[in-house]
């Protein structure tokens, strides 16, 4: 019998905000850089990194990501003090910024992480502009998912 190969973990994804797509309404999503001391890349490289109780706030037209969660490492230098929930600040051009900030001002979004990936050798960070789910919204969503699955098992003819 042959065995079988590990999968390959081929994609660029860092970590992902499940909770998010349950939570919001996710309208559209934008791409933003991340600004990241040495240490903090280094925990991201070993998956340190936990983004599910995340948000994002604008503050003096500059974007911000807060209460992401990185573990620094057992290894990282000790002269220089490690936040693991410091503010970091977001890349984005000025356009987008003003027109995010026009959405939740008036529209009444907010902006989530939605995921962390590896783009060209840089962090990035995928912001969801999305509107907040009600509780019969959620029960929808949960309902449609396990009858998708229901559909697939019957489909596939496992009973």
């Amino acid at each position: 019998m042959a065995k079988k190969k590990p999968k390959q973990n081929n994609s660029n994804q860092i970590a992902q905000n499940k909770k998010a797509r349950f939570d919001y309404f996710i309208e559209a999503d934008y791409q933003a850089g991340l600004a990241l001391e040495g240490w903090e890349l280094k925990s991201l490289r070993a998956g340190k990194v936990q983004i599910s109780e995340a948000y994002i706030i604008i503050k003096n037209h500059e974007i911000w990501l807060f209460g992401a969660l990185i573990t620094p490492l057992i290894t990282a230098s000790t002269h220089s003090v490690h936040d693991p929930l410091r503010l970091r600040k977001l890349l984005m051009h000025r356009r987008e910024i003003d027109r995010l900030m026009g959405m939740i001002d008036q529209k009444g979004y907010t902006l989530v992480p939605l995921n962390l990936h590896w783009s060209k050798g840089k962090v990035k960070v995928s912001v969801g502009l999305a509107k907040g789910k009600k509780l019969h919204d959620k029960r929808a969503t949960e309902k449609e998912r396990d009858w998708n699955r229901d559909k697939l098992r019957i489909l596939k003819g496992d009973h």
